[in-house]
């Protein structure tokens, strides 16, 4: 089998906002083969910017575009592809949207190899060790505190046992950090966890100010309160804070993801595949476990980045939960014609298709493809 086209596809809602809602556009990668097997990835990155990379033209040997370096290559040999992306994008793609770019491609590739084994990607990669997974709402706070505790209220009574707010009016002030987290517990009651997203606002001691005001309310973890490279910050944090500390979701390297753990002390990391792909993902969940630290998906995309988070989280052990994004955007929920959804523990099952499990629908992307 051999590689015959790798093409980025461009998606987004005719308005896209300053807001941190990573479902306002997307970048698809499709792979297709001589077999007539296509494979679909998702690149959660700045969508024009990984379109650009996967069509750059050749510049010299170690500075080359995505699809000049694939087609032709045997997608089964994944490891293989990855290197020699590594190669022919040596300036440029080890770090940031270039890995990203890889990352989108990475998922792609174990979609093909499961369509073509007939088998669901969890299964290669040596799984399940879980089939289903206590699911908690991901969302942004609302602009209010009020806005968040009536947000809370919604999607308690829609099942969800774990719900986690993040960024918007975060970090503005300490007041109004502790009241939009007071209302979110009021909102949810004392049943359902409430995890809480800073949206790297803070340096490490203000973060560990409010771990502690936190505390109160009972809350699951503090996810993100630094900028993704203060490693010293986060360790000093990670010693001292009463409640656990979620990070590394902006890493797309294995080594990135081991000196968060090793030398950041983080309690969870949470590997993205649109950021970091299925095989680094489940690589660094592993290394994560054996450092007896836990693992979590980041998926705030579409159903083929959620798919791609369960069939990779199912591969490693002791993982309990995920993220599943709630954002009111077509592009989350419809992308997709497999609609996914939480039963009535509150638990997203994971996809038994072959490959990722899950197929496109043509007609989303007429309608928000962009270019």
């Amino acid at each position: 089998m051999k590689i015959t086209g790798v093409t980025a596809i461009v998606l987004a809602l005719p308005e896209v906002t300053a807001a941190c809602d990573g479902t306002q556009d997307t970048c698809l990668i499709r792979i297709d083969t001589d077999a007539g097997i296509t494979g679909w990835g998702e690149v959660d990155s700045c969508p024009t910017v990984v379109k650009a990379i996967v069509d750059a033209p050749l510049s010299h040997q170690i500075c080359n575009g995505i699809r000049n370096t694939l087609v032709g290559a045997d997608p089964l040999a994944i490891d293989v592809c990855m290197q020699r992306m590594d190669e022919t994008m040596n300036y440029y793609g080890r770090t940031a949207a270039g890995a990203h770019a890889q990352a989108g491609v990475n998922i792609a590739l174990w979609d093909i190899l499961g369509k073509a084994c007939d088998r669901p990607v969890h299964q290669l990669l040596g799984g399940p060790f879980k089939k289903k997974f206590r699911a908690y709402c991901s969302i942004l706070f609302g602009d209010t505190p009020a806005e968040t505790g009536e947000l809370a209220r919604r999607f308690s009574d829609r099942g969800f046992t774990a719900i986690k707010f993040g960024w918007g009016p975060m970090g503005q002030s300490e007041e109004k950090d502790i009241a939009l987290v007071r209302e979110a517990r009021k909102g949810a009651g004392d049943d359902v966890d409430i995890l809480v997203d800073a949206g790297q606002v803070w340096d490490w001691k203000t973060a560990l100010v409010r771990a502690r005001q936190f505390q109160e309310f009972g809350i699951f973890w503090l996810e993100e309160p630094l900028h993704p490279q203060d490693v010293d910050g986060y360790r000093r944090l990670s010693e001292e804070s009463p409640v656990p500390i979620a990070a590394a979701e902006a890493e797309a390297n294995f080594e990135e993801f081991e000196r968060m753990v090793v030398d950041g002390g983080l309690d969870w990391i949470q590997p993205d595949p649109g950021r970091c792909g299925i095989s680094t993902f489940v690589e660094a969940g592993k290394m994560a476990v054996r450092n007896r630290r836990k693992v979590v998906n980041h998926s705030f995309k579409s159903g083929v980045t959620l798919s791609a988070s369960l069939q990779a989280l199912s591969a490693v052990p002791g993982t309990t939960v995920c993220e599943f994004c709630m954002a009111d955007s077509p592009l989350r929920h419809e992308l997709t014609n497999e609609v996914f959804d939480i039963d009535d523990d509150g638990f997203a099952t994971l996809p038994e298709g072959p490959g990722l499990g899950v197929t496109i629908n043509e007609a989303i992307i007429e309608k928000y493809r962009v270019g």
